[in-house]
């Protein structure tokens, strides 16, 4: 038996379509998973471009939904400790960590992991077992890995359209809390800024200011629950930070969300923060390049400044339950406005890399 998938064989190059043998033993703890939906994440855009450092050939993809065609021996319950079957439908935590080093044990920080691995970006697609990554027709999932099984309430484009930036926000939120009545500035409206958005709405944020673009991505925001709206592609960095105070009387905002993966975001947002405010770097993954910065700033405002790298399986398990919430689900299907067939998958990164949607995925 063998399996379709996109492969990036070489950066800036278009996607391949090949064809990789199903392993037909698994070991045990494993599992065997067709594919049936698999986002295109931003960060997807900067393995294309080079810009981490993946081992090629690459099958990507760490945003899925498929149902288990096998269980290897010994796999027989989810995360939450729910029975597994074949014809389940299931999605999973994109990496898996040893658990053993300094990392996982002493500081506790597991997405700091020295031999964290993740699918769709760590794994050569020409070693065996060949399918880690989600743009495929299966995919083969290691022993340990998160697994969770969902409930048939929760749609699959749910899930997906949430992809990792929910869980990835969440993440954020816990190492830089959105208190009940702040003031909340997002940087970037793609798919980490609009979840970022959502969680500092949920989290009882008093106004809500989206910065980012094109205008349908704008509207979006709104959906999600932003406030006010400023077209960075219409707006010149002292008319956006103008705009934000004036938006939070004069002050600026408490806390301010980093969700744009462009390193000069980085210099714009701690201006956009209230003396004694919070930034919150969230969507600098990958390395994009270097930035000048006038360190005064951090003093004169006497600001907290915090990283958040990834996320961990029960940040997965907060953003499944999260969809459970309100009109949230409802909200993340929604942002899906491209579908594509696996043989159009350098068509589809290449309408995330242009941003001509809202979320767009692979159905193989």
């Amino acid at each position: 038996m063998k399996a379709r998938a996109a492969v990036l064989a070489a950066f800036n190059q278009p996607l391949e379509i090949r064809e990789y043998p199903v392993t037909a033993a698994l070991a045990p703890g494993e599992a065997l998973v067709r594919v049936e939906m698999a986002g295109i994440c931003g960060t997807d855009v900067h393995l294309w471009k080079g810009e981490l450092p993946v081992p090629v050939p690459l099958i990507m993809g760490h945003e899925t939904v498929g149902r288990i065609e096998r269980l290897g021996e010994g796999l027989s319950r989810d995360w939450r400790g729910a029975p597994l079957e074949v014809g389940d439908r299931v999605t999973w935590a994109s990496s898996i960590v040893c658990g053993e080093c300094y990392f996982c044990r002493v500081k506790r920080q597991p997405t700091r992991c020295v031999s964290r691995k993740a699918y769709g970006i760590s794994y050569r697609a020409d070693e065996p077992p060949h399918l880690r990554g989600g743009h495929a027709e299966y995919i083969h999932l290691r022993a340990g890995t998160a697994i969770f099984r969902l409930p048939e309430s929760l749609s699959t484009e749910a899930v997906v359209g949430a992809g990792c930036a929910l869980a990835t926000a969440i993440h954020g939120a816990e190492r830089c809390p959105v208190e009940w009545t702040d003031t909340v500035a997002v940087q970037g409206t793609g798919p980490v800024g609009l979840a970022a958005i959502a969680v500092a709405r949920q989290s009882g944020a008093r106004r809500i200011i989206a910065l980012g673009g094109p205008p349908h991505r704008l509207e979006l925001a709104r959906r999600f629950g932003a406030d006010a709206a400023i077209d960075i592609a219409v707006t010149a960095p002292e008319e956006r930070r103008r705009r934000v105070l004036e938006e939070t009387g004069g002050y600026g905002a408490e806390v301010v969300i980093e969700c744009a993966g462009v390193p000069e975001a980085v210099v714009e947002g701690p201006e956009l923060c209230c003396d004694s405010g919070r930034y919150l770097v969230l969507g600098q993954y990958a390395n994009a390049g270097n930035i000048s910065f006038n360190p005064h700033v951090i003093t004169r405002k006497q600001l907290e400044i915090r990283g958040s790298w990834g996320f961990e399986p029960r940040h997965v398990d907060r953003a499944l339950r999260f969809l459970g919430l309100g009109r949230w689900a409802e909200l993340f299907a929604g942002e899906i406005t491209h579908r594509y067939p696996l043989d159009q998958a350098q068509e589809a990164l290449e309408t995330v890399r242009l941003w001509r949607a809202g979320k767009t995925v692979l159905v193989p």
